[in-house]
């Protein structure tokens, strides 16, 4: 069941985060939609510009599709993650889009309203909501790699998107893309949140590279022939708890996902080398993806909200 950004941000805000996950192959779009449809509260299918190069853009909707008839109970938003002019343009287009998200946070900061702004435009036309970017996350996102961590200027957050008219921001508090977000002490910025808050009121916001990098996945990867760096950590519970009491309502989660997939495939054929069947290893990883996604939802649901 489709539903629509604004009302969810609205009736999430303050009392839960809504899991936005990124999703490439049919595994991964039956996982959470089967995860989804097993807990009170909605999800967000993620889609990158790269997804839609690896997979195609029919075939990947067609998946997304028949999962919405095959999970009905589902409430879904479905969203293009980090895209260009041209990637958003194409999206709002397709009529399949309930969001875009127009990613020119490496822009200055007046190209970057310029950019937004014309994709707000656009978007609202066609009644699709739209996520903007303010500050830099370091890390890699699919084939981008980003340059120097910026957190979101709290003085400059309120005038972005009034200008913009963007409805919901993204915001670099601390964390960063990939399986590498914190060392040592490192941890989610609270203070900065709590200004970006208190400069915007009750305006959506959204954590981007939100996972948790469970270690034990870690260490089973490894001890499967994997090489991960083991001297880093994902995002707590408790500090995505922390982070949705200060106005985050929408949570993105894309590494636990491909590090459930490389830690269920490497064992698999450590154990069983003499297999080939990817059906075998597939069906694993939907059934450990829904339970993943159940978790996560859960995890983001505020204590006594």
């Amino acid at each position: 069941m489709r539903l629509k950004p604004q009302e969810m941000f609205a009736r999430a805000y303050g009392r839960y985060g809504v899991a936005a996950f990124n999703v490439f192959t049919a595994e991964q779009v039956r996982g959470v939609f089967a995860g989804a449809s097993g807990v009170n509260v909605p999800v967000i299918i993620q889609i990158t510009p790269a997804a839609r190069k690896y997979m195609g853009q029919e075939i990947l909707q067609g998946m997304i599709t028949a999962a919405e008839r095959a999970y009905p109970q589902a409430g879904v938003v479905v969203h293009l993650d980090h895209g260009d002019t041209q990637h958003c343009l194409s999206a709002i287009e397709s009529g399949f889009y309930d969001s875009v998200m127009i990613d020119a946070s490496h822009e200055p900061y007046e190209r970057n309203i310029a950019l937004t702004k014309n994709i707000v435009d656009r978007a609202h036309e066609k009644g699709i909501a739209v996520e903007a970017e303010l500050g830099v996350l370091a890390g890699v996102e699919d084939d981008r790699i980003g340059g120097e961590a910026r957190h979101t200027d709290p003085t400059q957050a309120a005038e972005f998107v009034d200008r913009s008219g963007c409805d919901s921001l993204a915001v670099a508090v601390g964390t960063s893309h990939g399986a590498y977000k914190f060392k040592g002490a490192m941890a989610l910025n609270i203070g900065v949140l709590s200004r970006i808050q208190a400069a915007l009121p009750r305006f959506p916001l959204v954590l981007h590279g939100a996972s948790g990098v469970p270690q034990e996945e870690v260490a089973r990867i490894n001890r499967a022939g994997g090489t991960l760096k083991t001297d880093s950590r994902g995002i707590a519970p408790e500090e995505l708890q922390g982070a949705i009491r200060r106005g985050v309502v929408k949570v993105n989660i894309a590494t636990d996902l491909r590090l459930l997939w490389t830690r269920v495939c490497r064992e698999f054929f450590r154990d069983t080398p003499e297999m080939f069947d990817p059906a075998i290893p597939g069906r694993t990883y939907m059934q450990e993806l829904e339970l993943l996604v159940g978790q996560k939802c859960r995890e983001l649901i505020v204590e006594g909200a």
